[in-house]
């Protein structure tokens, strides 16, 4: 048989997952498979979240790697709360914006390279969370992985297909000594891997088995934190030893909006939650009786660019930001900016309210525990630095930073930059409905949003609510809309003043994942479509 793995003409069906014991969705099989085992050990939610969170590095290094940043929401159903982490990095002690200025003799933050790379947080968040609500030892929950690494597993279609995308963008750096360990690890052969081609990474399991050993410690104050220094300085980085020794993830409370009776709950900022909040917040002054209406899609698409307009405006470290975020999500300037809105076209510009930013993956147990997680080494595999011998692909965060000293995410030392990652949450009168999220950079709140208007004001199942075709503002009048959006709908739209496009390809819209739990302890996933995700549950 001669078949092609990403030829398909005709459209899958993809129907709701039940289970009763435990269930994880993540956007490959391995990953899915490692949570499971996780649980099968004895392992709660907690646990499966980092078992899948580290196999996904190794199975799907093309969107994260051992180098990602990471946030997760986690549902402790023993204290009965969510509990947020923010495991983003900061920017190095000795970098400024005129030291880049210099180094690259522009006025933009470049995208590859040691510049824009920061601390990153995921290893110091699989030990967070595995030291804070886990019951198995780290060592146990990345032991999968590590296997994976080492045995080697067959890459998937969509990945190969990735890695295939990334390969031609990276094969522009070659020959510039600090790519040389990205050719080395990842295109060996001088080529990316194929479709079911087995693929090993045993630098990456050896740095995965330290980083269980340690708990994450020798990543930031020992020997793997040593290497990644050292290759800084070799390569004209700014990271000093200080950055890492004192880097730690932080424990932060959600934020959330009421939409309709549940609450949507998102990390604060630095990441970019909020616009989703934003968004929802303006939406919920609206009623919405069908789906697939064009005044529907104007109020979601005119909403959108709103939130945006503020977010992009504000967000950054919090440490940083020019307003508190509760301002941002107030009902009063919801419903201030939902009349704003009206059928024509807008441009909207930031407004100051007035006072009163991948793989993704999600978990849920038999106890009720439930997480929500993603991690993410922004472009492609990131900077397209992998630290000698070690595996460790770096993220590439510091591309966000502005070199405008006046905007609010200005570049600055030991700074989070604005951050596209996000997990959402929804609850209901205090209780876990279900983690959910949509990864793919400036898709994600507008993933996020479209999702939950699915589940609740639309009552799609899990699946569909995923499957429903997307649509993402790119900026200005701009949409992009999914070859299967209603062909009449993107008509009205244009005649309303939205200049809207066919995508070629669905990977822009990006990937997402979602369970839910049912009053009865159900549990009901959906899963990716687009990409090769896969739910494991017992």
């Amino acid at each position: 048989m001669k078949f092609v793995p990403n030829y398909q003409p005709y459209h899958s069906v993809r129907y709701p997952v039940y289970a009763g014991r435990g269930m994880v969705c993540a956007s490959c099989p391995q990953a899915s498979a490692a949570g499971l085992e996780a649980m099968r050990k004895g392992g709660n939610a907690m646990d499966a979240a980092v078992a899948a969170a580290a196999a996904l590095t190794v199975c799907e290094p093309t969107a994260n790697g051992i180098g990602s940043d990471a946030f997760a929401l986690v549902w402790s159903e023993k204290d009965k709360k969510l509990y947020g982490l923010n495991a983003s990095g900061f920017s190095p002690k000795n970098i400024s914006i005129d030291k880049v200025k210099e180094r690259t003799g522009g006025d933009k933050m470049p995208q590859y390279g040691w510049i824009p790379v920061m601390v990153p947080g995921a290893p110091a968040a699989w030990a967070a969370v595995a030291e804070r609500f886990g019951k198995l030892s780290l060592e146990d929950s990345m032991a999968p992985a590590i296997s994976y690494a080492r045995e080697g597993y067959p890459v998937s279609p969509n990945i190969a297909r990735m890695w295939k995308n990334s390969f031609e963008v990276y094969k522009s750096l070659e020959g510039r000594g600090e790519y040389d360990e990205w050719f080395r690890t990842f295109a060996p052969e001088g080529r990316p891997p194929e479709a079911g081609e087995v693929v090993k990474l045993p630098n990456h399991g050896d740095t995965l088995e330290e980083i269980a050993k340690t708990g994450a410690e020798s990543f930031y104050r020992g020997p793997l934190a040593e290497k990644i220094v050292a290759e800084s300085e070799k390569f004209g980085g700014f990271f000093c030893r200080e950055d890492f020794a004192g880097y730690s993830p932080q424990w932060v409370e959600p934020i959330k909006v009421n939409y309709r009776g549940y609450d949507i709950c998102e990390i604060p900022p630095n990441g970019q939650g909020i616009v989703a909040l934003m968004a929802l917040n303006i939406l919920k002054e609206f009623s919405f009786k069908e789906k697939e209406c064009v005044d529907t899609y104007h109020k979601q698409w005119e909403a959108m660019k709103i939130a945006f307009a503020d977010g992009r405006h504000y967000v950054t470290d919090p440490r940083h930001m020019k307003i508190d975020k509760e301002r941002l999500i107030t009902h009063e300037y919801g419903a201030y900016r939902a009349g704003q809105i009206d059928d024509s076209v807008g441009e909207p510009c930031p407004e100051l309210p007035p006072r009163s930013g991948t793989v993704y993956l999600c978990t849920a147990d038999s106890e009720g525990n439930m997480v929500s997680y993603i991690q993410s080494n922004y472009f492609d595999f990131g900077s397209g630095i992998v630290v000698g011998g070690t595996g460790i692909a770096l993220q590439n965060r510091g591309h966000d930073f502005s070199l405008n000293p006046d905007d609010a995410n200005a570049l600055a030392p030991g700074k989070k930059s604005y951050h596209t990652i996000i997990p959402g949450f929804i609850m209901k009168d205090g209780e876990a409905v279900a983690p959910f999220g949509v990864m793919g950079g400036y898709m994600q709140p507008q993933g996020h949003v479209q999702t939950v208007m699915n589940l609740i004001d639309f009552n799609l199942n899990p699946q569909q609510a995923l499957d429903a075709p997307r649509w993402q503002w790119t900026g200005g009048k701009k949409f992009l809309v999914e070859d299967n959006f209603p062909i009449e709908i993107a008509r009205q739209l244009l005649f309303r003043g939205h200049e809207v496009e066919v995508a070629p390809d669905n990977e822009v819209f990006g990937r997402g994942q979602i369970i839910v739990k049912l009053p009865d302890g159900t549990l009901v996933g959906g899963t990716e479509g687009r990409t090769d995700s896969n739910i494991s549950c017992f």
